[in-house]
Parts: C-alpha cells; sequence; structure tokens
C-alpha cells in the first residue's frame, strides 16, 4: 500500500505517486469489507486478530467499524480496549472527568449546557479537537453507543483522505489553499467559570507530527469561525462544504446499536438530531475518548 507521505501534498501530480496512491485509496474505501462491523469478542481484551482487522482498515481507510458485547464496567472496558492499539488518552475535556472518557448525552449540567454534543441538535460536518492548539491535536478517536436514541442520532463517516482526493480532482489549488498555516481560526473561547480557550490558527490539512500521515482539522460550522480572507480559499471551502452535505458517494452512513462503535484516525463525522417521544430526556449515551497518537499501524 502506497503511503500519503510518500508525495507532496501541496503538489501531488509532481509524479506518479499520487496517482497510484489516489487509485488504490478509492478502492479500498469501495469495498463492502470495510464499511462491516468487526467482531470483537471482549472489548477490554481484542485478540491480536482482531486488533490486525481493526489496524488494517484504519490503515487503508482511516476508521474500523466494530461491535462487542457490553461489560458492567464499560468505561474501563474502553481504556483497556484503546491501549490495545497504543492510544495515549488525550482527552482534558472539562466532561472527561478521571478517566478521559466524556458521556455524550442530553444534558443540562453546568459546563455542558448549550453545548451541542450535549444537546439532540445535529452536528455539522467535523473532525473532533479542531479548536485545540498545535501542541494538543487530536489524531485518533473512539464513538461507542452504550444507549441508542429512540429516533434519529444517525451518524456519517467520510476518511479524510476521499475529501483531500476530491479536492485534488477538482482543482490542485483548492487543497493548497486549505494547507495554509493560517486559513482556519477557530476564537478564543471564555467558559462559564471565567477559564478561556486561547485561539486555534492552522491549517486544514497537516502531517501527523509522529508518522507524517494525512491528517484533517475542519469544522462546517459558520458561527465562531474565520477563514483566510482570499477567493481561492473562499472556493476552497465552500467546495469541500458542498461535497460532504451531497452527501460524498463513500460515505459511510449508519445508526449505532447498543455495543456498536468507531475507532478512527480522527475522521470527518456528523450526527443528526435525536428526539425519545414521551420522555423528557433522550435515553442516548455515547462515549467518546480521543487521543493524541493515530491508531497502531495505520
Amino acid at each position: 500500500m502506497i503511503e500519503d507521505n510518500r508525495f507532496s501534498w501541496k503538489n501531488p501530480k509532481a509524479d506518479g505517486f499520487y496517482q497510484k496512491w489516489r487509485d488504490e485509496r478509492l478502492k479500498l474505501a469501495e469495498s463492502p469489507l470495510n464499511a462491516q462491523f468487526v467482531e470483537i469478542s471482549d472489548l477490554a481484551n481484542p485478540t491480536e486478530s482482531e486488533i490486525t482487522e481493526m489496524s488494517r482498515r484504519c490503515r487503508e481507510t482511516n476508521l474500523a467499524l466494530y461491535t462487542a458485547p457490553q461489560g458492567a464496567d464499560l468505561r474501563s472496558d474502553l481504556r483497556q480496549f484503546a491501549q490495545a492499539f497504543d492510544l495515549r488518552i488525550a482527552e482534558k475535556h472539562r466532561s472527561a472527568g478521571g478517566d478521559g472518557i466524556v458521556a455524550l448525552r442530553e444534558s443540562d449540567a453546568a459546563g455542558q449546557r448549550g453545548y451541542i454534543p450535549y444537546s439532540t441538535r445535529k452536528m455539522n460536518w467535523h473532525t473532533d479537537g479542531y479548536y485545540n492548539a498545535d501542541d494538543d491535536r487530536i489524531s485518533a478517536m473512539v464513538l461507542h453507543c452504550a444507549t441508542p436514541a429512540q429516533q434519529g442520532g444517525e451518524n456519517q463517516f467520510l476518511d479524510p483522505a476521499i475529501a483531500y482526493i476530491r479536492l485534488v480532482d477538482e482543482n490542485p489549488d483548492y487543497a493548497r489553499a486549505l494547507m495554509h498555516d493560517q486559513v482556519m481560526t477557530i476564537p478564543e473561547n471564555r467558559e462559564s467559570d471565567g477559564s478561556l480557550r486561547a485561539a486555534s490558527v492552522g491549517p486544514v490539512f497537516y502531517p501527523d507530527p509522529e508518522t507524517g500521515r494525512m491528517q484533517m482539522r475542519y469544522t462546517a460550522r459558520t458561527r465562531s469561525i474565520e477563514w483566510r480572507d482570499d477567493a481561492l480559499t473562499t472556493e476552497a471551502v465552500a467546495f469541500l462544504q458542498s461535497t460532504l452535505e451531497k452527501p460524498d458517494p463513500l460515505t459511510l452512513s449508519l445508526r449505532f446499536k447498543a455495543g456498536q462503535g468507531v475507532l478512527c484516525n480522527n475522521a470527518l463525522h456528523n450526527r443528526t438530531g435525536f428526539d425519545a417521544p414521551g420522555q423528557a430526556t433522550s435515553p442516548r449515551v455515547v462515549y467518546r475518548v480521543r487521543f493524541h497518537n493515530r491508531v497502531k499501524g495505520s
């Protein structure tokens, strides 16, 4: 398999590596096998063959779907699952508690009230941690469904490499524009407790600092975001947003059941709105674990 650090992202057509990589990635993304769930016999202790298969899919498509029985201590099981892939938990979020795991659920608690992940509203396309500083970037994550919504709550996922390919196919200058080191700014944000998250400035596509593999930092939000003020960036952002909203033919769309989840190298994803007819609060609970490094072997 040709890796994406074999060619220049800013000038991908300078040699033959890009075209071979492009054709290979599209073929892998179209494989029905890579859209199926890997059965994990024990979430806390995945077997070598299960680890190998999950890593292969993350290497080829940047994400792997899985299904596993849920034990009595799901948070502990998720930590051990992450350790099996040599992942370093990066979650410093106010809702992470002491184990680095965040429960995404409808909530009116202090520090969660008003934030979309803790509501029933839809979430636009994004990668996780797009607002993080350079030295705190998110390279991988797990989303694990403990309890699905009664209605709605579907997710869509797209390999960032496919988004890059669509940009290059349309106009290589679009991809270059989104690699500018000041192309996307998330302004500073002051929390209700007075703490300040500094402004985050950086590229959309950038090399993973440990492997050189392609990573993506993106949000489709239109508020509290500043794009570099030039015509090419405006065109590139509009094209990318249109590609995602169509959606792209290689987008995975699914509604997780209890015990199902995704391990990925911070793939693009979204979520539809959801509700619980006849109940004051939705029972939907999805656990999120974010990591500084990519999935082992990918």
